[in-house]
């Protein structure tokens, strides 16, 4: 089994550096539909496992039906969730509504939360601090 997964977008990417010690299973720019039609097959089975999700999911992507389904598959001791801070004003989708949903999908798995503190200029990307604070909060 492996001691840490790291699933997601570019802010995944980016923890990542800050982890090298984990698997990553991330792309920059994906969102939870392509990241299941990319990466579904992968072993989510793990000691720790870290994902980031939703930051580039669109008005006709179920984000909720897809980040549930990642989470079905999920085995670990421990699972974070970094809490989307923004998304993309093309999404059409308030981030308050992302945010609700990895809320809710943490809640009902028992999972831990971890906001961005620490956010870049673009809104979205925490900063190296803030990556580092995360990869910190993982361990």
């Amino acid at each position: 089994m492996l001691d840490c997964v790291i699933i997601g977008d570019s802010i995944a990417v980016g923890t990542t550096i800050y982890r090298p010690d984990c698997a990553s299973y991330s792309k920059g720019g994906i969102n939870t539909w392509q990241w299941n039609k990319q990466y579904s097959a992968n072993s989510l089975t793990a000691n720790t496992v870290i994902i980031s999700l939703g930051s580039n999911d669109h008005k006709y992507i179920k984000t909720h039906y897809e980040l549930e389904k990642i989470r079905k598959k999920v085995q670990a001791r421990q699972v974070f969730w970094i809490l989307p801070h923004g998304n993309l004003k093309g999404s059409e989708v308030p981030i308050e509504h992302i945010q609700n949903i990895v809320t809710e999908l943490a809640a009902q798995y028992g999972d831990i939360v971890l906001p961005i503190t620490k956010v870049s200029a673009d809104k979205i990307h925490p900063t190296a601090a803030g990556y580092k604070e995360l990869a910190e909060k993982t361990r």
